[in-house]
């Protein structure tokens, strides 16, 4: 008898010991699970100071494990994404850059209209993302796209105005060149550059883009016989003609360098570059201005928000949860606040967030904010045309067709796209 109230008590001791080592609610054990999300990260400038950035994240959530796949720069054309949400194996957070592609992706995106960073979202900003009332991605920033020049080398050549004029632009090449500065560093290696934001350049040009868009595919316009797009094609011309030989087989990281080395005074790109020149040129005096493509003198950044974060759908309910609550403190918290802005040098396109003052980005928000509203509007028309631009511009650079030939094979790519949807 006495033996079995000993085991009794001993059994008793036992529970009330393991009990007490225990989580009480279910919250807590939550809470200490360990949950690991992957990220798909399309920038390529900022890969180290975002793993960083989620480093410093992983500290103060310790239950969390974030891997980064870091992809872009020389192509992104998300078929390796394709492939692995085909078969439920995406990652957790990736990127989509609204409009069309909304709809191409929609299930595979987690609605996110509940979250509190919502009603904090500049206006307009979450248009491209949003379907029948619901917002389906966070902006990652915002950004513009011109002409990044080198102030000193202007300088040299007595270049004292920006030029807001296609002829002031020609006239500013010509000055750089009798002054031994090559003016542009040509590099249209990869088709983003042409495909997309050149291409979008033109078409902000015109009063109503989507208008022309539309007409396009009925065959009541066309390309051969708009000027915003033969304008373009007398801007790639310019910067052939004044920029360093190989433009086609010249890739970002090469265009970049030669840029930061002060072989060449512009480079047609985007803010964004700004990370890559304050690690690796931080000495380096540049500013930006938009590209004209006429003689008009109302020349404007092409901006916008570049993309979108969102949330796999098809990721666990724990996943989910965490991938939600990393945006929320990308977009809600001083430390979050502060890594975008000083060390990503993002423009953030929430309204609590100071705009940067300073830099190349800081030119991008002065002139956004001072100017009508352009959007990337690549963002609306299909990846299809966007390779399809690419391509052909790719051509045309590289010499293997007329401009006749390169509008009316847009024209043709065009038709065809709105025939097959």
């Amino acid at each position: 008898m006495k033996k079995k109230l000993l085991y009794g008590l001993f059994a008793i001791l036992l529970l009330l010991l393991s009990a007490s080592n225990m989580p009480p609610e279910k919250e807590k054990k939550q809470a200490e699970e360990t949950v690991s999300l992957t990220i798909r990260n399309p920038k390529v400038e900022v890969a180290s100071e975002f793993e960083d950035m989620v480093g410093m994240y992983e500290k103060t959530h310790p239950h969390v494990h974030i891997q980064v796949e870091t992809v872009g720069g020389i192509s992104d054309d998300f078929s390796d994404l394709k492939t692995q949400m085909a078969v439920g194996e995406g990652p957790d957070i990736f990127t989509n850059v609204g409009y069309t592609a909304t709809k191409e992706w929609m299930r595979y995106l987690e609605d996110l209209s509940g979250e509190s960073w919502v009603s904090d979202a500049r206006d307009g900003t979450l248009d491209p993302i949003t379907e029948r009332g619901k917002v389906y991605g966070m902006p990652m920033n915002m950004e513009g796209f011109g002409i990044i020049y080198n102030k000193v080398l202007f300088e040299k050549a007595g270049i004292n105005e920006l030029p807001d004029t296609y002829t002031e632009l020609e006239k500013a090449a010509s000055q750089l060149k009798k002054a031994g500065v090559t003016p542009f560093a040509n590099g249209y290696y990869e088709e983003w550059k042409l495909g997309h934001h050149l291409t979008s350049l033109a078409f902000s040009e015109l009063s109503d883009p989507e208008a022309f868009m539309s007409e396009l595919a009925e065959g009541k316009a066309s390309f051969t016989d708009n000027d915003s797009f033969h304008n373009m094609l007398r801007f790639l011309d310019l910067t052939l003609a004044y920029g360093k030989p190989h433009a086609a087989t010249t890739d970002y990281y090469a265009e970049m360098e030669a840029f930061q080395k002060g072989e060449a005074a512009m480079i047609v790109q985007g803010n964004w570059v700004e990370p890559l020149l304050a690690k690796q040129a931080p000495d380096l005096d540049a500013g930006m201005f938009p590209i004209p493509l006429d003689d008009g003198g109302d020349a404007q950044l092409v901006t916008g928000v570049p993309s979108y974060w969102v949330v796999n759908k098809q990721s666990g309910a724990a996943e989910k949860r965490e991938a939600k609550r990393f945006l929320k403190w990308m977009a809600e918290s001083e430390e979050g606040h502060a890594y975008q802005t000083e060390h990503l040098r993002f423009i953030s396109a929430f309204r609590t967030v100071q705009p940067p003052e300073t830099g190349l980005s800081g030119d991008a928000w002065r002139q956004y904010d001072q100017q009508e509203r352009r959007n990337f509007n690549w963002s609306s028309y299909s990846p299809f045309m966007k390779d399809a631009f690419g391509r052909i511009l790719k051509q045309y650079v590289n010499e293997e067709m007329s401009k006749r030939d390169a509008l009316q094979d847009l024209d043709h790519a065009w038709r065809q796209n709105a025939s097959s949807h």
